[in-house]
């Protein structure tokens, strides 16, 4: 999310909470609407407490995907760089092919792949580039025992690579449930409307003010920053953004060029065919 964005849903949510705090004060009986202010400390502790111990299990859970997601992309690149390295040992006829499939599949990811994660609809498709790799090996008969450990090293690599891309995919898809956001917005709205209670005419504006808009303003952040971790890759601050697998293509030009493969990669610098 845009930090400038969240920023000013804070300031206006609280602002309409610490005007409706004032609002109420105008016609709240001197000590609020309770006679037990302790009775309803108590209370307020309890539904506090539940409802912290509750955000904290959920920005738990959000937190260990985003940080899967950035695992997996981090690995997804290292592994797509050390499979360059791979193909220089399968015959001379498949390497340069299959090298510049896997630019184009480190390309796909950083460019059209990343868009469509940060818009939403990537959905289940494979990268069709993998989909290119896998039809180029098939064509691989490995003849001597060079060829055969590369070809077996490959497919270990292979599945590695879509494990590391399923943690990275499964990242954009979000682990919150809609009924448990359900929850935390109504337990946020019930508390705002016990705050209100403690409406007090006999006190200052200001203290009321800060008493209410305190209280607002920490649930509205928290719920900005579970919603921020729920869904990864956005441009804004925090969001994940395709650094490893672009630190990889530049790995993966050096890489071609020790290795004397010249042959231009048949995509174009976003990964889409030629």
């Amino acid at each position: 999310m845009n930090i400038v964005i969240a920023v000013l849903i804070v300031v206006v949510v609280t602002a309409v909470a610490v005007a409706a705090m004032l609002l109420v004060r105008r016609t709240a009986p001197d000590g609020s609407y309770f006679h037990d202010g302790d009775r309803a400390a108590g209370v307020f502790g309890v539904l506090a407490t539940g409802f912290a111990v509750l955000l904290g299990f959920v920005v738990f859970l959000a937190f260990a995907s985003y940080d899967a997601a950035r695992a997996g992309a981090e690995d997804e690149a290292l592994i797509v760089a050390q499979q360059v390295e791979t193909a220089q040992f399968f015959p001379p006829s498949v390497a340069g092919q299959l090298s510049g499939e896997l630019v184009c599949y480190a390309r796909s990811v950083a460019g059209v792949q990343w868009e469509r994660m940060e818009a939403g609809t990537l959905g289940e498709e494979l990268n069709p580039w993998s989909t290119e790799l896998f039809r180029t090996l098939r064509t691989v008969k490995p003849q001597t025992a060079t060829e055969q450990s590369a070809f077996d090293t490959w497919l270990a690599q292979r599945s590695a690579r879509e494990a590391a891309r399923n943690d990275r995919v499964h990242g954009a898809v979000g682990v919150i449930p809609t009924p448990l956001w359900v929850v935390l917005f109504f337990t946020s709205g019930l508390i705002f409307v016990y705050m209100l209670f403690f409406a007090d005419s006999g006190e200052r504006a200001v203290v009321q003010a800060l008493l209410m808009g305190t209280v607002v303003s920490v649930i509205t952040a928290l719920l900005l920053l579970l919603s921020s971790l729920n869904d990864p890759f956005h441009g804004g601050v925090g969001g994940l953004r395709p650094v490893a697998m672009e630190r990889t293509l530049q790995i993966i030009d050096q890489e071609l060029e020790v290795a004397g493969q010249r042959e231009p990669p048949p995509c174009d610098a976003r990964g889409n065919p030629l």
